[in-house]
């Protein structure tokens, strides 16, 4: 799986720990960590019995969910809804493309990249789940099923996942958290039981996640050290690696070592390309760049049927010399049910490096650029192996017995062995080391309360998760028998990624109802702007061009922000309440509000049955530019009173407007709430009544969530 140990998070604005998501994520994780180490015997029999039901009863729902998930975001691609952004309309990508595109690559290469890209060719190689073992077919379908498995169905959810999370948090102005981007289904609820157990799922999934892809790169690493130095492989070199990512990420969190460990993260991406790039020289590079045509040809024009393909038939009456059952259950269910318990981790770190993209832009760049390089890997690597698998009998068998040491035994075959099995355990040594670093500041995020989308958890909650990790990690690895073996953690990861698999299919429905919802906010725009021109073209208040013009060119202290707050626009605020409430029609103003240490005045208006409307001026710092004239300030931030609907930031701050112009201003917000009603029950009269939600931004009686 990919894994975000290539850009740098803010390290202000941490907030509290999430204590019901916290203690009770945290003591199933230790719960089952003692448990696996006290009884290894007892843990990996009911934890292959558990995997084994699941897969019989509930695989069929794992092949939904994931043909489901891209039909959606494929079609948030390309619909209207694409050219949303994910931010403001006025807010521009952070990161140039070619940085952004650069981060997308490195989320998408992870040490499972090396283990698998060889191991599961040879593996299916000799044991289809289809068709005759050891011939020119069974190499072409396992090149295309290892493809398949690393392909745009994982993108899919990673793009479903960081859309959702992005979306909501920089466009709705909700938290970047999991339950936040379930707020169109569940409402409010989400901020009580129910959102603590979407997050507990979120959490349990991802740990487990995270926990199989160092249990892999813990055996990895270590057949490489063997090689090298001749390190024993076993517990106390397996144990020593565990104790390797905890100091790390401790020392990441601690001592302000982390930007090294985000440059040494983008080095392993380096070295990884060079690793591939001299494969394809040093091998037979006609035939790797024609099996590459021939692998991402087949994988195209095959993907609707492997994307819905049980094996129903070949389960109940298996061919001589095949085992569909253990094909779907060893792999495609393990690598959906991983790619599924990753989504949270890897979705977080790329909604937090795509604000101010459309959604278009991020769900294409995700599922099209990390894919690219996953596929020249995985033929190349693939290839090469199956090359060598067809004349050497022993190393076909020793890679699908011992897939740690698949990779290295390739290596092996080329000129400069030494040099390439050192640059290997070096890159997969990086790849381990970043994964567990960012695993562990993941996981302190999502058991926190973060005041800013951007904020990261305290240093303690940080440490406190990567010690866990790697609890649960060597707990996994020596359940039965102590041999290292991966078997137990692909098994607890299919266990543990089932309740967020249900999580994640809401998510897509809630992300869909919301761009749905707000597609009628913008066609009720169209149709009360032009009221609001002519009404704006009537006003005719003496000096209002001048108060403009000298509101254009100031940039206001937090003094003369609140001052302007309190003496404008809460009074205007006020006096449209009580007209409202001259004609029964329940508003109110509530003050109750802080952001930045100023009041966020919001205004409150009651619409029975349809959703109310909410106006709310919301404070927030800017850089003070370098051509201000009327700054009123000394140092380089000013204030901007913006305008926040349900729907987020209108993209406009009321900074210069005098109080009858607030007051038109509600007024026009009102209007166009009202438009979008109209459209909204038009709708729901001759549509499906269920597909128009509304989205709730924030506590009407609170502060948007931000």
């Amino acid at each position: 799986m990919g894994e975000s140990g290539g850009t740098t998070f803010s390290e202000a604005g941490r907030g509290s720990v999430n204590k019901p998501v916290f203690l009770i994520s945290a003591g199933i994780v230790l719960a089952f960590a003692v448990w696996a180490l006290a009884a290894p015997d007892t843990a990996e029999t009911v934890i292959g019995d558990v995997r084994d039901f699941i897969s019989r009863w509930f695989g069929w729902w794992y092949f939904i969910l994931a043909t489901a998930i891209v039909g959606i975001v494929v079609f948030l691609g390309v619909s209207k809804y694409g050219r949303y952004r994910l931010g403001p309309e006025e807010s521009r990508p952070e990161y140039s493309l070619f940085t952004w595109t650069s981060m997308l690559f490195a989320a998408g290469i992870g040490i499972d990249l090396m283990f698998f890209s060889v191991a599961e060719p040879v593996t299916h190689f000799l044991t289809p789940p289809t068709g005759p073992p050891e011939t020119n077919g069974a190499a072409r379908e396992a090149v295309t099923w290892t493809v398949f498995h690393y392909g745009v169905t994982g993108w899919a959810m990673y793009a479903l996942m960081g859309g959702a999370l992005a979306y909501f948090a920089f466009r709705h102005n909700l938290p970047l958290t999991i339950r936040a981007a379930l707020y169109p289904i569940f409402g409010r609820r989400v901020e009580g039981r129910w959102g603590d157990a979407i997050d507990v799922a979120a959490v349990l999934g991802t740990i487990f996640g995270i926990a199989t892809s160092l249990g892999i790169g813990i055996v990895q690493l270590n057949f490489g050290l063997n090689e090298i130095f001749g390190i024993p492989q076993g517990k106390a070199a397996q144990i020593g690696l565990i104790v390797l990512s905890v100091v790390m990420a401790t020392a990441s969190a601690t001592s302000g070592v982390d930007k090294g460990i985000r440059r040494l993260s983008e080095l392993n991406v380096i070295l990884a390309i060079l690793l591939l790039v001299y494969i394809l020289v040093a091998g037979r590079s006609d035939f790797l760049l024609n099996g590459l045509v021939q692998n991402a040809g087949d994988y195209v024009s095959t993907f609707l049927d492997r994307t819905l393909d049980t094996f129903a038939w070949d389960q109940v009456n298996p061919n001589p010399g095949n085992d569909a059952r253990a094909f779907v259950d060893g792999w495609t269910l393990f690598f959906w049910a991983w790619w599924v318990a990753w989504a949270p981790f890897v979705g977080l770190f790329l909604a937090r490096i795509s604000r101010g993209r459309t959604l278009r832009q991020f769900i294409f760049g995700v599922l099209v650029v990390p894919f690219s390089f996953i596929l020249l890997w995985i033929s190349i690597f693939g290839n090469s192996a199956l090359e060598v698998a067809r004349g050497d009998k022993e190393f076909a068998d020793v890679t699908a017995s011992t897939p740690e040491a698949g990779f290295y035994s390739l290596l092996e075959q080329y000129p400069g062995a030494p040099l390439l099995i050192g640059i290997a355990t070096i890159t997969g040594l990086l790849f381990y080391v970043t994964s567990a670093d960012s695993g562990s500041l993941v996981m302190g995020n999502f058991t926190s309360k973060l005041t800013d989308p951007m904020a990261d958890c305290s240093r303690s909650l940080r440490i406190f998760w990567s010690v866990a990790i790697g609890l649960l990690t060597l707990s996994m690895l020596f359940a039965g028998g102590g041999d290292g073996s991966i078997l137990t953690l692909q098994a607890a990861t299919v266990i543990m990624g089932l309740p967020f698999s249900f999580v994640l299919g809401l998510i897509g429905v809630s992300l869909l109802r919301a761009v749905r919802n707000e597609s009628f906010k913008l066609d009720s725009f169209r149709t009360t702007l032009p009221k609001v021109i002519a009404a704006g073209r009537g006003v005719s208040e003496h000096g209002s061009w001048r108060q403009r013009l000298v509101g254009t060119l100031r940039y206001p202290s937090a003094t003369a922000t609140r001052k302007f707050i309190t003496k404008s626009v809460v009074p205007a605020m006020r006096e449209v309440s009580d007209e409202f409430a001259k004609e029964g029609i329940t508003a109110r103003v509530d003050e109750s509000a802080v952001n930045e240490g100023l009041p966020s005045p919001r205004l409150f208006v009651d619409l029975a049955h349809d959703p109310g409307f909410e106006y709310c001026v919301w404070p927030v710092s800017a850089p003070t530019p370098t051509y201000a004239v009327l700054t009123q300030r000394s140092d380089d931030r000013y204030f901007r009173c913006e305008v926040y609907l349900t729907e987020g930031s209108q993209g406009y701050s009321l900074n210069g407007y005098g109080r009858e112009q607030i007051i038109g201003d509600i007024l026009d917000q009102y209007e166009r709430h009202l438009g979008y009603l109209h459209l909204r029950r038009a709708a729901t009269d001759h549509h499906d009544p269920d597909t128009v939600v509304d989205v709730p931004d924030s506590d009407p009686e609170g502060t948007p969530a931000r």
